[in-house]
C-alpha cells in the first residue's frame, strides 16, 4: 500500500499540468477567436459602402487654369467613388490627369473622408497650328487658348514637327531681342521652308536651307534700313546673297499713321 500511494503522487500532479495547459489553450483560442471576431467586424465595417465615403477634396498646387470645381466635375463622372478603404487612388489620379491644363496628379487619401489632390499645370509655350497648345517640353496638351493671360508665339507646322519648331524659335528669339523685335509667329510648310512674322508685321521668307545665315543677312539688311523699316512688308532671303524687299504703298502708310 505504501508503495502504490508513491506512485500516485507523480501521476496526479501530471494530470493537473495536463488540464492546467488545456484550460490555457482554450483560453487563448477563445481570445483569438474574440479578436479576430473584432478584426473582421472593424473590417467589414470599414468596407462597408455606407461607412466612411470619401466626401472632401483638398486641392493643392500653384494653379492659375485649374479648380476644385474642375477636380469634383471630374471625379463626379465616375461611376462610383468609394470609400477611404475601397477606392484605387491610381484612377483617382488617371481621372484628374484627364482636366485640361493638368500635367500630373498626385492622390492620396487623408483620413477619414477627405481625397488630397496635388496638381500641376501644363506651362504653355505656344499655340501650335492655330487651335492647341504646345508646353514647354514641345508636347501637345489639352487647354483653352482664350484662357491663356499672355500672348504666346504662334507655331506651324506638318504632323509631328512640334518639337522641331519649337526648337528652332526658342534657338531664334533671343537673337531678334538685340534688335528690339520679336517673333509673333513660325512656320515650317510642308515643303520644309521657313517663314518668320515679326511683331513689327515684317514678313521673313528663309527657304529650306542656310537658316542661320539668312537670319544673319536680315540682321545687317534691318540696321542699314533705318527708318525705312517702317515700310517694309516682307524680306525675301531665298538667295544665296543679297535679298528682296517688298514695300507697303506710301498712300497705304499714309493712312495707317493717320489710324494711329
Amino acid at each position: 500500500m505504501i508503495k502504490s500511494a508513491f506512485n500516485e503522487g507523480p501521476r496526479l500532479t501530471f494530470n493537473l499540468k495536463v488540464r492546467e495547459h488545456a484550460y490555457g489553450g482554450v483560453f487563448l483560442l477563445a481570445v483569438l477567436v474574440l479578436i479576430g471576431s473584432l478584426l473582421y467586424s472593424t473590417v467589414s465595417w470599414m468596407w462597408d459602402d455606407q461607412r466612411l465615403p470619401l466626401s472632401k477634396i483638398a486641392l493643392q498646387g500653384e494653379l492659375r487654369y485649374v479648380s476644385a470645381n474642375d477636380v469634383q466635375k471630374a471625379f463626379a463622372r465616375l461611376d462610383h467613388v468609394g470609400t477611404f478603404m475601397s477606392q484605387d487612388v491610381s484612377v483617382l489620379q488617371e481621372v484628374a490627369e484627364s482636366i485640361p491644363w493638368v500635367s500630373h496628379a498626385s492622390i492620396r487619401k487623408q483620413w477619414p473622408d477627405t481625397v488630397k489632390v496635388f496638381l500641376t499645370e501644363h506651362e504653355a509655350q505656344a499655340i501650335w497650328n492655330g487651335n492647341a497648345l504646345l508646353n514647354s517640353s514641345g508636347e501637345l496638351f489639352d487647354g483653352d487658348i482664350g484662357e491663356l493671360e499672355v500672348e504666346r508665339v504662334k507655331l506651324y507646322g506638318p504632323q509631328g514637327s512640334n518639337h522641331e519648331v519649337l526648337s528652332v524659335w526658342r534657338d531664334l528669339e533671343p537673337n531678334f531681342e538685340g534688335l528690339d523685335l520679336s517673333i509673333t509667329s513660325l512656320v515650317l510648310n510642308d515643303r520644309r521652308a521657313w517663314q518668320i512674322i515679326l511683331d513689327n508685321g515684317i514678313r521673313l521668307e528663309l527657304g529650306k536651307e542656310s537658316l542661320e545665315e539668312r537670319i544673319e543677312r536680315f540682321f545687317t539688311l534691318y540696321k542699314n534700313l533705318g527708318s525705312s523699316t517702317e515700310r517694309v512688308s516682307y524680306i525675301d532671303l531665298r538667295y544665296d546673297t543679297g535679298a528682296s524687299i517688298g514695300w507697303f504703298p506710301e498712300q497705304e502708310l499714309e493712312q495707317e499713321n493717320t489710324d494711329d
